[in-house]
């Protein structure tokens, strides 16, 4: 694979370097950055401090330390303390979230290196950016990159304020052992053989814990879309580019003067560049897409199955805050098919392109090279899910068709 920062000299001229490359790439990756840098998953500079390494390892162990005590203790209480089955489904859904939080938190980790490496792809385009035009062309996806995370963000930690916050006050306190004890219902409940979380300050400290933790799991998933966002949003601009490059090839631009064999130089070295980069995000992301994907298709089912039953219940807050997860995860899981589907149809837009363009116009046998430009637009350039799953609009009508099969298992079994 060609190194991140290689380039030819026709196209690496620094009188051609953008000059507002800083703004646009924090246009493109602040939200980004928002999103990883809390969690310790933004990849870390080639030259980092001491101080940058302790912060990554401290907020690893913090959030590995948060999940945990969420999964713990309430798989425990699942086991020990609950009879009734629905309370245990009900139970067992929110901690199945967590546990897919923790994996797409070790893909992370364990992906540091080509998060870092498809950073570098990012940041070296936009230096790079020879004409207004590309320019103009690359905001455009990166503001759609940003509304999708946006989008998403609003949903997540909507949920969180729904579900952490809303669910517990809106409930009354709970009075035990003859008006001696009052205390407010946990979101996830603690068992009794590990400490009588029903006495304050106990309680009150559970439940901060249970809050952060909450928004670490939230945040994950929000992180995740937002690095598919990113990473899809930039590969699409990259071929909107090459595109453009191809609509001039034949003619060249006003006012540049160049061969077209430094044209065709450009377009098959940045064609390359950008199968590259396709190839490395697909690296970087097939394993969260697959948890993305499985954990989506449970949880979907879940949340409807208990959106059913809290309105049955005449509880209006809870129902409203299952539909709002509901919608969250469903947003989630179509982003992740649209981003996939969008990448794949401006990969046929190229070769598509590649054919319009007056190629019978080249001089001599020039126009053959537009044959390996469509050959290679054929090549694998697809996002899939753990190289299983095709990320396509499709795929979103599969998970969805699926998720309403389990749900009507659900309902059968349980009624």
């Amino acid at each position: 694979m060609e190194s991140p920062s290689h380039y030819s000299d026709a196209y690496n001229k620094p009188e051609l370097h953008n000059r507002n490359f800083k703004n646009d790439l924090q246009v493109s990756m602040q939200l980004n950055v928002w999103t990883l840098k809390p969690i310790g998953t933004w990849p870390k500079s080639l030259g980092h401090s001491r101080l940058e390494t302790l912060w990554c390892r401290v907020s690893n162990i913090t959030c590995y330390g948060l999940l945990v005590l969420i999964l713990i203790p309430g798989g425990m209480y699942m086991v020990l303390e609950m009879k009734d089955f629905y309370s245990q489904l009900k139970l067992g859904s929110a901690l199945s979230f967590f546990m897919t939080a923790v994996m797409k938190y070790c893909a992370f980790i364990l992906r540091e290196n080509d998060l870092r490496r498809c950073v570098e792809y990012i940041e070296g385009d936009w230096k790079n950016v020879k004409y207004t035009e590309d320019r103009k062309i690359m905001l455009k996806n990166a503001n759609i990159g940003r509304r999708l995370i946006v989008i998403c963000g609003i949903f997540m930690y909507g949920a969180v304020l729904f579900y952490y916050v809303a669910v517990p006050f809106t409930r009354a306190k709970i009075v035990e052992e003859d008006g001696n004890l009052t205390y407010r219902r946990l979101v996830y409940p603690v068992p009794k053989v590990l400490v009588d979380a029903r006495r304050s300050p106990i309680n009150e400290i559970f439940y901060f814990i249970q809050l952060l933790s909450g928004f670490v799991a939230h945040n994950i998933t929000v992180a995740a879309c937002g690095l598919a966002a990113l990473l899809a949003m930039h590969a699409c601009g990259q071929l909107q580019v090459l595109i453009s490059w191809l609509n001039h090839l034949v003619d060249g631009r006003e006012g540049i003067n160049d061969t077209v064999d430094e044209r065709l130089a450009n377009i098959i070295e940045l064609h390359v560049r950008i199968l590259n980069f396709i190839a490395q995000t697909e690296e970087l992301l097939h394993e969260i897409s697959l948890i993305e994907v499985v954990g989506s298709t449970m949880n979907i089912c879940f949340l409807g199955y208990h959106c059913m039953m809290e309105w049955n219940f005449q509880q209006p807050v809870s129902g409203l805050t299952y539909v709002i997860l509901l919608v969250s995860l469903t947003f989630n899981i179509f982003m992740f098919c649209y981003i996939g589907e969008l990448l794949t149809e401006q990969t046929m837009k190229v070769r598509e392109s590649s054919y319009m363009i007056d190629w019978h116009r080249l001089p001599e046998r020039k126009s053959l090279a537009i044959i390996l430009i469509i050959c290679m637009s054929d090549a694998t350039t697809r996002l899939t899910a753990g190289n299983i799953i095709e990320l396509s609009v499709s795929s979103f009508g599969n998970v969805i068709k699926s998720s309403v099969a389990y749900l009507n298992i659900l309902r059968t079994l349980t009624t």
